[in-house]
């Protein structure tokens, strides 16, 4: 793809960027083909190619507020920043660079109604706040019937017992784990199960209260600098546990929300320009593995599993096209025993998305409609994702019973003889 960009434009760090992902474009429109908003609107404009002509468009004329308009906007916003276009592309286009670059500069060339920006800050002041969520949680579950339609169908029924956790002191090799925003209020269980799981392999989960949301929230409803000052903070909340040497020292940064995993992977590139963190958000990005990761490499026969329970698993777009682990989670549980059922279409996504689901409800339920569709044609028992705003989203059509995957493993375990 040609560019026109002059040459005071192209000082910018942010312009040098968009030119670079603009270029290795070459039209073909086989983004199209898997994008989610696409097939079901038919629009070219609500395609990766139609998307990246209009932020082409955009950031080659600054000054032009005739063809930048809310319009514009709507489309860039109907992206679900799902990046199967990238696992499609034949020519390795960055497709979700160039949408953070565009997303950031129509915010600024085109202001939102304040409803809009009002409902983004609610989110991002409700969301990314554990204690502030968990609290709002509750009083969405004690008031329920009050709750806006669109938020009612995201809330558990009950809490859920999250069981104990081994005490991680008792092994030599350790690991931090992410505890997220939203996923300690709304799957409490899930990261006590992974400790469980973990400590059966013999690696003791370190906790590190300081660290909190990974930034992702932010990032994604265009408080980039708000994002960036997450991952900074994080950084500085592992960074003593990292620096230690030998033995002492932690073997990676474990993340069980696929969404969290992908954007601290993402470090590395949005605090490579701050001269103070870009190593250490290098060395973070290169720490950081989703827990699927650190099962696929242990020797598993110590779980002792073979359950033969029916699963349909729900692989996240934030697993097999951000972190490229497509599978892996399946050859995991087949491993150990799990009959997983087949699922048609599983590169689509489920409409969560981060906040997509709520600030796009009606894409947002057609995608989770038809994913549950292929999700249930084998009949599975239960559901099985990598990621608490699927499991969430797709839990709220209160058909089958969808879990995050460690959970039912832990379950299969045998009780352990000192326990």
């Amino acid at each position: 793809m040609q560019t026109h960009f002059t040459e005071e434009a192209l000082k910018q760090p942010h312009i040098q960027e968009a030119d670079r992902v603009l270029r290795s474009c070459v039209h073909c429109g086989f983004c199209n083909a898997t994008c989610p908003t696409y097939q079901l609107l038919g629009d070219e404009r609500d395609g990766p190619r139609g998307r990246i002509y209009l932020m082409k468009q955009m950031l080659e004329n600054p000054d032009d507020s005739e063809n930048v308009t809310e319009q514009t906007r709507l489309h860039l916003d109907r992206c679900l920043t799902c990046r199967n276009c990238e696992t499609t592309c034949p020519s390795g286009v960055e497709y979700h660079k160039l949408l953070d670059i565009g997303r950031a500069e129509i915010e600024r060339r085109v202001p939102r109604s304040t409803a809009e920006r009002a409902q983004r800050y609610a989110l991002r002041k409700a969301l990314v706040e554990p204690k502030r969520f968990q609290a709002l949680l509750k009083l969405g579950q004690t008031f329920k019937p009050l709750v806006p339609a669109k938020l009612k169908d995201k809330l558990p029924p009950k809490p859920v017992d999250a069981g104990t956790r081994p005490d991680h002191k008792r092994h030599a090799r350790q690991m931090l784990i992410l505890e997220g925003c939203v996923q300690p209020g709304l799957s409490p269980n899930t990261n006590a199960a992974t400790a469980r799981v973990l400590d059966r392999l013999g690696i003791g989960l370190t906790p590190v209260a300081e660290a909190g949301c990974c930034g992702a929230v932010d990032f994604h409803l265009n408080a980039q600098d708000d994002g960036r000052a997450r991952a900074r903070a994080n950084i500085d909340a592992w960074w003593p546990h990292i620096e230690k040497e030998g033995e002492a020292g932690v073997e990676a940064i474990v993340q069980t929300a696929s969404g969290c995993g992908a954007f601290v992977k993402e470090y590395r590139d949005i605090l490579k320009d701050d001269p103070a963190y870009a190593d250490k958000a290098r060395r973070v990005s290169e720490l950081a593995k989703d827990l699927v990761e650190v099962l696929r490499d242990e020797e598993l026969a110590s779980l002792e599993v073979n359950e033969g329970r029916r699963l349909a698993f729900h692989c996240p777009c934030t697993l097999q096209h951000a972190q490229k682990l497509g599978g892996a989670v399946e050859g995991v549980l087949v491993k150990l025993g799990f009959i997983l059922t087949p699922v048609q279409d599983a590169h689509l996504c489920c409409g969560s998305a981060g906040t997509y689901s709520i600030t796009q409800p009606e894409l947002a339920t057609q995608l989770r409609d038809n994913k549950l569709n292929a999700l249930e044609a084998g009949n599975p028992e239960t559901i099985v994702t990598a990621n608490i705003g699927c499991q969430t989203h797709l839990n709220g059509a209160g058909r089958t019973p969808v879990r995050h995957w460690i959970e039912i493993v832990d379950e299969a375990l045998p009780t352990p003889v000192n326990s």
